[in-house]
Formats: structure tokens, C-alpha cells, sequence
């Protein structure tokens, strides 16, 4: 019984110095923490940048009236192929043709005019000739040569006068010629009727300005995606690199593409608030477009920028920031932390958390390119090195250098985690 006491004494004082460690290492903050960790290593990475806007044809022209009328014909219908120069539509005639006629009325009336006052000159400059003869001979007086001469001027200025009408009139009949050609409207390209906007007997409004849409002829064999690209990420991308493009109405297909154009200018939305956005515009032309895609579609493109075949790589969730502060150690001074880590510009510092001992060790890291699951280190460590992959919570929030450590990689990060770390991401 005696021999049984001491047993149990044991193993309460034990429990109680077991008890007692715990706490201490609590109070130090040296309590493990539980992480997943992996090796690094050399991987395919492929950089992308990602923007989403509409499918449109890369050659479309949008056709309005440069005249207002009703429209008395429509010769097409939408999705209808039509050939350069096929007859679209037609716009009521009536007023022009009265317009042109009346034109002609004043060009013929203006035409006489001129006629008359013409004879009249040349009535008038033969008497001022013949005045001027007859003053040089001393057969006229002075005055009477005067008023010769004022009254060919006279018709000179009507002539001049009536010849400049003549011009007026001619231009307003060529303007009321050409208006009247405005009302009948033919196909500049051959291509597909995409869009049809108007009916027979409503009107279109002629404008320069705010052109009132009646149809538009696209060429769909040939389609691109228009998307906005943020800022940030316009300088990543060049003519000619290929992209990926999803449409949101065909899922199951992923199709390819490449770079055609760059806006230089970009748009900005929401100027002042908290919302604003500046991206500029990217078209990607689509290689062998199907025959299902259409104008308008929304779609999301990821453009490939780089990829790097062998590159030293590790989950891009290992790759945290710290300050130097943060990643001081128990009894170690400032200048000894800020030679051993070189805060950039913003005072963080990029690193990995690797394994050494049962601890996780920061190490700074210089990163490269980076896809969606990995981010290429450059320098800072080295292949095979054991370091820090989840959980995203630990490596972002709850581990410091040289923190205790246990390894559990039999657990996955659930759906939360996951969230969180894309919402971080971006």
C-alpha cells in the first residue's frame, strides 16, 4: 500500500510540473503552433493578368441617317449577310425631292438674272468705250464721260452680284442633290446584320453628333474581346501575347487568343470616391471564334505575360510580410534585426517561415513571377529547404520568428480559409 502511495505521489507531482511547463511556455509565447509545410521547389509558373469586358467583331460599322425622315423601306433583318453596296433602307423622299426642285427653280431663276444683268454690262462698257474714244479726241465733255464711266461700274458690281447668286443657288441645288442621295442607304462591307434597331415607319434622326443608330454590319468571322485592364497591370502586357478567354454564356469552353491593341489613354470611373478605378482598354482577337459567340457577350480574359519553365517556387500563401520589429527575437537588438532584415520602401519585409529544430525561421525572400497557386523566389532559399505552407492564418497572423512549431500535414485548409486568403490576394 505504502510502495502504491508513492507511486500516485509521483505521478501527481509530475502532472503538476507538466502543468507548470505549459504555463510557462504560454507566458513566454513560445506555445506550438500548428502548420502544414512543404519543400521547395523548381515548377512551371505562367503569370497572367486578368480582365473581364464584352465580345465584339473587330470590323463593325454602325449605320445611321445623315438625313431626318421616316423610314418607308427596310430591306434587311437581323442576322441577314449582305454583300458591299446591297440596299439597306430607305427614308421618305417627298420633302427632298421638293427641295431639289425648288433649288433648280432658283438656280434657273438666278441663271437669268445674270443673263440680263451681263447684257446690260456690255451695253454699258460699249458706251463707256465709245465716251472714251470720243473724250480723247476732245468730241465729249468730262462729265458725260464720267457718267459713263460710273454707270459701267455699276453693272460691273450687278454682274459680279448676280454671278455670285448664280454660285449660291448652284451650291444649294448640289446640297439638296445630296441630301436627297442620303435617303436611300446601301451596305459599306459586306458582313452580318448584328444589330437592327428601328422599324418601317419610324423616324430617323440625321445627326453628326449623336448618331441615331439604325443598324450595324459586323464581320463575324473575325471576333475579339474588348476587356479593362487595371493599371497596376498594363505594363505586364505587350502585343502578341496570348491569352484564354471564358464567356460567360458558353462555360464549357476556353477560347484562345492574342493580343491585338493597347489603348494608350486610360478610363477612369467613379472620380473622387472611394470606387475610383482607372483601367485601360486591351482587345484580344480570338483565334477560330465559334459560330455560337456573339456580339455583346461578357467575357474574362487571362492574359499570359511571363512563364518561367524551372522556377524555384513555393506556395504563394508561404510568402508573408513582416516589419522588422515583427521579426525581432527574444533579446535581440534593433541594429542586429535591421542588418539581418532590409525593410523595402513601405517598412515590410518579404519572407518564408522554414523549419530548423522544431521552429519556424524567418528568412527574407527576393519574389518573381507568380501564378495563381505559386510565386517564384529568386533569392533567399534554397531547393529542398522545408517551409511553412499553411495554415494561411498562421503564416499571416500567428507565427513569429523562431516560434515552436508542430507539423501536421494530414490537415487541408477548409473553404473559410481558403476565402480568406483570396480575398488577401486581392
Amino acid at each position: 500500500m505504502r510502495k502504491k502511495r508513492i507511486l500516485i505521489g509521483g505521478a501527481i507531482v509530475l502532472v503538476i510540473f507538466a502543468a507548470v511547463a505549459v504555463m510557462g511556455m504560454r507566458g513566454r509565447g513560445e506555445t506550438a503552433v500548428t502548420v502544414q509545410t512543404g519543400k521547395v521547389s523548381r515548377q512551371k509558373i505562367v503569370q497572367k493578368v486578368n480582365g473581364t469586358g464584352k465580345i465584339q467583331p473587330k470590323t463593325q460599322v454602325k449605320i445611321s441617317a445623315d438625313v431626318s425622315a421616316k423610314i418607308t423601306k427596310l430591306a434587311v433583318v437581323e442576322g441577314q449577310w449582305v454583300e458591299k453596296g446591297t440596299f439597306l433602307l430607305e427614308l421618305d423622299r417627298q420633302r427632298y425631292l421638293a427641295l431639289v426642285e425648288s433649288a433648280e427653280a432658283n438656280v434657273r431663276s438666278a441663271e437669268a438674272e445674270a443673263k440680263l444683268v451681263k447684257e446690260n454690262l456690255g451695253r454699258a462698257e460699249k458706251e463707256f468705250n465709245r465716251s472714251k474714244e470720243l473724250k480723247g479726241r476732245d468730241l465729249e465733255s468730262q462729265s458725260i464721260y464720267e457718267d459713263r464711266e460710273a454707270a459701267y461700274q455699276v453693272e460691273l458690281a450687278r454682274y459680279d452680284s448676280a454671278s455670285n447668286q448664280v454660285s449660291q443657288a448652284r451650291a444649294a441645288l448640289k446640297q439638296a442633290r445630296d441630301d436627297l442621295s442620303k435617303t436611300t442607304i446601301y451596305a459599306p462591307m459586306s458582313g452580318t446584320i448584328s444589330e437592327l434597331n428601328k422599324e418601317e415607319g419610324e423616324i430617323a434622326i440625321g445627326s453628326q453628333f449623336q448618331p441615331d443608330v439604325i443598324l450595324v454590319i459586323a464581320d463575324l468571322a473575325v471576333m475579339e474581346a474588348q476587356i479593362n485592364v487595371d493599371e497596376n497591370d498594363i505594363v505586364a502586357i505587350t502585343l502578341g501575347q496570348e491569352a484564354e478567354i471564358e464567356v460567360d454564356a458558353l462555360p464549357d469552353q476556353v477560347l484562345k487568343g492574342t493580343v491585338s491593341e493597347i489603348a494608350s489613354s486610360a478610363n477612369s470611373t467613379g472620380v473622387g470616391s472611394t470606387d475610383q478605378k482607372t483601367e485601360f482598354e486591351v482587345k484580344i482577337v480570338v483565334t477560330d471564334p465559334p459560330q455560337t459567340l456573339r456580339p455583346g457577350m461578357t467575357a474574362t480574359a487571362d492574359v499570359f505575360t511571363k512563364s518561367n519553365d524551372t522556377a524555384l517556387s513555393v506556395p504563394i500563401q508561404s510568402v508573408a510580410l513582416r516589419t522588422v520589429d515583427q521579426l525581432k527575437v527574444k533579446g535581440q537588438k534593433q541594429e542586429d534585426a535591421e542588418k539581418a532584415f532590409k525593410a523595402d520602401k513601405d517598412g515590410f519585409v518579404e519572407i518564408v517561415f522554414c523549419i530548423e529544430s522544431g521552429k519556424a525561421v524567418a528568412k527574407q525572400v527576393k519574389t518573381g513571377i507568380q501564378s495563381d497557386d505559386l510565386i517564384e523566389i529568386i533569392e533567399g532559399v534554397n531547393e529542398g529547404e522545408e517551409v511553412v505552407t499553411g495554415s494561411y492564418r498562421a503564416i499571416s497572423k500567428d507565427l513569429n520568428n523562431g516560434a515552436v512549431v508542430t507539423i501536421n500535414n494530414e490537415i487541408k485548409p477548409d473553404s473559410k480559409e481558403k476565402t480568406e486568403q483570396a480575398s488577401a490576394s486581392n
